[in-house]
Formats: structure tokens, C-alpha cells, sequence
């Protein structure tokens, strides 16, 4: 399969697939053929996916991120028998 750099729209997914998993972008469609990776859109979306994350627990962590620190380490015994160890 011929990969043709002038076609943006193809060329996208296929940049993405190559920088998540550190290959050249020949490397990345040779996989994608061979099934050895996700599909250029798979990737794509997982990484939407992973932004979308990001962005609803952002106001939650920044919730807690608003209770000043005590400076106290956590205690592994208090825990330990909070869970029943």
C-alpha cells in the first residue's frame, strides 16, 4: 500500500498513530497492514477519549487540590486496619 504524504486527511490519522507509538509514519502504516497495531482512527479516537477523561475528573481534581496539606504522612497502619489487614 502506497501512503501519499499530499493527502492531509489520510495523512493525519497516520501521523498520529506514528507519534503515540514512536514509529516513522512508514513504520506506522506497515504495522496498521500487518495488524499489529490499531487502526489509525482507533488510535485517534482513544486519544479523544483519553482528553475527554481528563477534562471531567479536571474539577475534581481540582477540588481536592483546594484543601491546604498538612504536611502529615499517611499512616500505613490506620489504613491497613481500615481495610480489615
Amino acid at each position: 500500500m502506497t501512503h501519499d504524504d499530499r493527502d492531509e486527511d489520510a495523512d493525519r490519522p497516520v501521523q498520529t498513530l506514528a507519534s503515540t507509538a514512536g514509529l516513522g509514519k512508514v513504520e506506522a502504516v506497515d504495522k496498521t497492514e500487518e495488524g499489529g497495531m490499531a487502526s489509525a482512527d482507533e488510535a485517534q479516537r482513544r486519544e479523544q477519549s483519553l482528553a475527554e477523561f481528563w477534562a471531567r475528573i479536571k474539577p475534581i481534581q481540582d477540588y481536592i487540590a483546594s484543601f491546604p496539606r498538612t504536611g502529615l504522612k499517611a499512616d500505613k497502619a490506620f489504613y491497613d486496619e481500615l481495610s480489615g489487614d
